[in-house]
Formats: C-alpha cells, sequence, structure tokens
C-alpha cells in the first residue's frame, strides 16, 4: 500500500468537518482588509496628506513595533493596508496551523485517526491531507484578498502581492504545525510550539523594525513575518521574498515527513515527562484542576494585554499626527479638538480589546465541551463532584480571566498614557473604559454555556455570535443597518468611554442577560446526558 493511499478521501473528509468555518473565515478576512482599505483612502485623499501620516506612522516607535514601517509614504496601497496587511497575515498563518494540529494530533489524540488507519490509508496520508487543507484554505484566503483589494481600487500588482504573501505565510506555518504535531503528543501541546514559533517571528520583527535606526533593523530578516513584511506590497513588489518563504515550507515539510516516519503512533518524539504520583494539595478541587489546565493560555493572553495596552496608550496621545488632511481635521473638530480625537481612538481600541477578551472567554468556556467530549470529565464527576460545580470551576476562569484581562489592558494603557501626555487621571479613566467591556464580554461567554448544556454540539454557536456581533459593530455603520439591528450586538450597548457619557444601566442588562444564559446551559446540563 502506498504511504499517500486515502490522502483524497482525508481531504474531502476535512474540507466537510471545516465546511462553515473556511468559508466564514475567508470572507470574514477579505471583507475586513477591503473595508480597511477602502476606508483609509477616504481619509487620505492626497499624497500630501499620505505622506505627512506615513512619516508620523514611521517616526512612532509603538506604532512600527505592532504593524511595522510604510516603505513608500507616497502609497496609497501601502497606508491604506499598513495596519490590516501584517494582522491578516498573520490571522492567515494562525488559521493555517490549526488545521494541520486540528487534522493530525488532536484526531490521534482522539483515537479516530486509529481507526481511519486501520482502513486503506497509508501512513503521511493524514500529514499530507492536511497540509493540503491548510495550503488551499491559505491560497483561498490570498486570491480572495487580492480580488478585494482590488475591487476597492487598489493597484493590481501590489494586490496580488499582498494575496500571495499571505498565502506563502500560511503555507510556511502549516509546515511548523506538522512538525510540532510530530515532536509531542499533545494536541493542545503542538499548537502552542507551532503558535510560540509565530509569536517569536512577529516579536523578532517587531524588535527589528521598531530599533531600525539603532542599527538593529536585521533582527527582522530571521522573522518569516518579517520575510512577508519585506515583499513590501505597493512600495517596491519583492515577488522574489516569496521564494524565501516557500523555501523555509519546503525544508520544514521534509522534517515533518521525516520525523513521522520515525515515530510510533499516537506517540511524540519528545518523551513525556513523568508527574507526581499524588496530587499536590491545592490540586484536590474542580476550581484548581481547571486552573492548571487553563493557566498556560491565560498567561500567555495577560502579556499580549500588556502589549497591546501599551501600544495603545504610547500611539493614543500622537494619534493626531496621523490626520492632516482636511477631511480628518473635520473629523477631529467633530470629536473635540486633539483631546477628543485621543478619547475617541481608545474607546475603539479598547472595544476591539473586549472582543479579544470575549474571544478568550469563549475559549476558555469551550473547555468544558472539550474535556466532556474527551472522556476527561468522567472520573471527576465519577468522584464526589457534582455537575454544576465542575461546570463552574471552568466558567470561573473564563469570566473571571476575561475581566482581569480587560483590567490589565486598561492598566497599561492608562499608564502609558498618562507618562507622554504627563496626566495621571488617565490611568484611572482608561481601566474604567476597559472595564465596560466586561458585561458584553461575559454575554458571549452566556451563548457558549447554554449552547453547551443545551446542544452540546452546537457550542460553535459562541464563535458564530462573535462573529456576527464583530462584523455589526465594524460594518453596521458603514452599510446604514437600522439601530435596532446594531442592537443585536452586546457590545452596541457598552458606553463608549474615555470621552462619553456612562450609564450603568445597560451594563447592569448586559449581566442579567449573560447570568440568564449561564443559568439556562447549566440546568441544560444538569438534564442531559455527559458525553
Amino acid at each position: 500500500m502506498s504511504a499517500l493511499a486515502g490522502t483524497g478521501a482525508l481531504v474531502r473528509l476535512a474540507l466537510h468537518r471545516d465546511r462553515v468555518v473556511l468559508p466564514v473565515f475567508v470572507v470574514i478576512l477579505v471583507v475586513m482588509v477591503a473595508a480597511s482599505a477602502s476606508a483609509t483612502v477616504k481619509l487620505y485623499p492626497d499624497e500630501a496628506s499620505r505622506v505627512q501620516a506615513a512619516v508620523a506612522i514611521n517616526t512612532t516607535t509603538s506604532t512600527l513595533a505592532l504593524y511595522g514601517p510604510i516603505h513608500d509614504e507616497s502609497s496609497l496601497g501601502a497606508i491604506s493596508t499598513f495596519k490590516m496587511g501584517i494582522m491578516g497575515a498573520v490571522a492567515v498563518a494562525v488559521l493555517a496551523l490549526f488545521l494541520v494540529v486540528r487534522h493530525t494530533r488532536a484526531e490521534e489524540e482522539t483515537g479516530r485517526l486509529e481507526l481511519l488507519g486501520a482502513t486503506v490509508v497509508g501512513r503521511r496520508a493524514p500529514l499530507t491531507a492536511a497540509l493540503l487543507v491548510a495550503a488551499g484554505a491559505s491560497l483561498a484566503a490570498g486570491i480572495g484578498t487580492a480580488l478585494g483589494l482590488i475591487a476597492v481600487g487598489m493597484p493590481a500588482a501590489g494586490s496580488l502581492l499582498m494575496g500571495a504573501g499571505f498565502a506563502c505565510l500560511g503555507i510556511a506555518f502549516a509546515t511548523v504545525a506538522g512538525l510540532t504535531a510530530q515532536l509531542v503528543k499533545s494536541a493542545r501541546t503542538a499548537a502552542g510550539l507551532a503558535g510560540g514559533v509565530l509569536g517569536a517571528s512577529y516579536l523578532l520583527r517587531a524588535v527589528g523594525d521598531a530599533s531600525a535606526g539603532d542599527g538593529f533593523g536585521w533582527l527582522s530578516w530571521p522573522s518569516p513575518v518579517g520575510w512577508w513584511q519585506q515583499t513590501r506590497p505597493y512600495a517596491g513588489d519583492r515577488w522574489w521574498v516569496l521564494a524565501v518563504l516557500l523555501g523555509l515550507s519546503l525544508a520544514v515539510a521534509a522534517l515533518a515527513y521525516a520525523l513521522a516516519a520515525r515515530r510510533d503512533f499516537a506517540a511524540g518524539l519528545l518523551p513525556d515527562r513523568a508527574g507526581p504520583a499524588a496530587a499536590a494539595p491545592g490540586l484536590r478541587s474542580p476550581l484548581a484542576l481547571a486552573w492548571r489546565l487553563q493557566r498556560g493560555g491565560f498567561f500567555a493572553w495577560v502579556v499580549v494585554f500588556v502589549v497591546l495596552g501599551l501600544v495603545v496608550g504610547g500611539m493614543a496621545s500622537n494619534v493626531g499626527d496621523f490626520l492632516k488632511s482636511p477631511q480628518a481635521q473635520e473629523l477631529i473638530t467633530k470629536l473635540g479638538g486633539v483631546s477628543g480625537l485621543r478619547d475617541a481612538f481608545l474607546s475603539v481600541e479598547l472595544a476591539f480589546a473586549g472582543v479579544f477578551a470575549a474571544v478568550f472567554g469563549a475559549q476558555a468556556a469551550m473547555r468544558l465541551r472539550t474535556e466532556e467530549s474527551a472522556l476527561r470529565a468522567d472520573p471527576v464527576l465519577a468522584a464526589a463532584v457534582g455537575r454544576t460545580s465542575w461546570a463552574w470551576s471552568h466558567l470561573t476562569i473564563a469570566l473571571a480571566g476575561a475581566a482581569a484581562l480587560l483590567l490589565v489592558v486598561g492598566f497599561s494603557a492608562g499608564l502609558a498614557s498618562a507618562v507622554q501626555v504627563g496626566d495621571s487621571s488617565q490611568l484611572g479613566r482608561i481601566v474604567v473604559a476597559a472595564l465596560v467591556q466586561v458585561p458584553a464580554v461575559w454575554v458571549v461567554i452566556g451563548i457558549v454555556v447554554a449552547a453547551f448544556g443545551l446542544v452540546p454540539r452546537l457550542v460553535v454557536l459562541g464563535w458564530v455570535a462573535l462573529v456576527g456581533f464583530t462584523l455589526l459593530g465594524e460594518f453596521g455603520p458603514l452599510f446604514e443597518l437600522s439601530q435596532a439591528v446594531m442592537d443585536v450586538s452586546p457590545f452596541a450597548h457598552v458606553p463608549r468611554l474615555p470621552g462619553g457619557d456612562f450609564s450603568a444601566g445597560p451594563l447592569l442588562w448586559l449581566t442579567a442577560v449573560a447570568a440568564g444564559l449561564i443559568a439556562v446551559g447549566l440546568v441544560g446540563f444538569r438534564r442531559r446526558d455527559v458525553g
């Protein structure tokens, strides 16, 4: 039997399982990149305004670290995609690495791949199928992005290079995930290792871009994310850099195949560390176990939110320098001057932080379903632990963890802003502006819990709801949707702080809705079968 036998069938199976997630991801990515580019064109209608904004961006260290430089300060395409370009590329890389882990290591961990392997399926077929699906998803995202940018008036050559860069970066990190899936036996660890490589790559690029004036710009070159950025869409169009990304992909894929041939099924090449014979005194409650399982991910999110807060707070004091066109000046005047613009900027960015906190909360709450479907909940519930107590252990991490992340981003952004503008009062008002997002985040968690308790196989509705709420907030005003439609999103009821009027009523209602959804989910979980 060929080592690739059954690859086509596994590809079809993977596409069937991801038939909703993949099209939704591609559509959201294309719409967000194209809409962002289209909106930027209106802010910078002439070359002079683009040059002024690009100079301000290229001289702001925090902006360089987060998004990278604008290589051609007069290019409309370069300034229109400087933010969503790198964010979109990283998003494609994240999608690709999780697809590979999901269809390789996760399938082995659950035992499903063992059943498939008993049929006419070759040894290399699962890895090959996963890489093909991830590569196809990356190509679809890249082609869609290129067509979307062309549709909103961006130059065709730069748009095609942007899309090709998305695809190549996604393929590169798909192979990285294929490699980490051979090293360890846990899907979460494999995804964490691949994500760590992506994070380190982004960090190297950030340090290199932020310190290029000090002679450390070379740090961007050991980074695959830096290679993507060096393609310079709309600012020189370096197609040859894509060959470096593809060369990395081929080398890493070859190593992954070599390691796959040397390891045992359902095992990793790295040895497992034996745990203690008896649990520590602090690990003898459901909450302690849930914290032990989720603390690694939580601390990683804390680091991200600290960096996000510092960058947002640092950018807020310079945001007026980015907008020098007559249209932008009119916007600044309507917002109440530079101070009003700063508050509006912080309000928008903290709203995004609320969405990111909801991602953590939904992910933490979905751990309930993961533990149940992997049969790890059964031994816990077989002891003197009630269903409600077990569910609350993970819910506490989700609810309190999301609130803690918003506190972290508010504190770090407030501290950075206070130092920049020399006003200590900024700290308290920005912390409050971040914490008002908490009830809306809890509503998203409540949706996850309700689905888990009533129809557990539909727990993915939490992601669907969060994506829908985000799209309403981003594109509702653009398409002039009615306020009744906009109000479907819990984030539409959050006071726009700092700078806006505070009202406790909507926050209390959101908290009540979240509590109701959680109660419904817990009652449903108590009444249904486990498994």
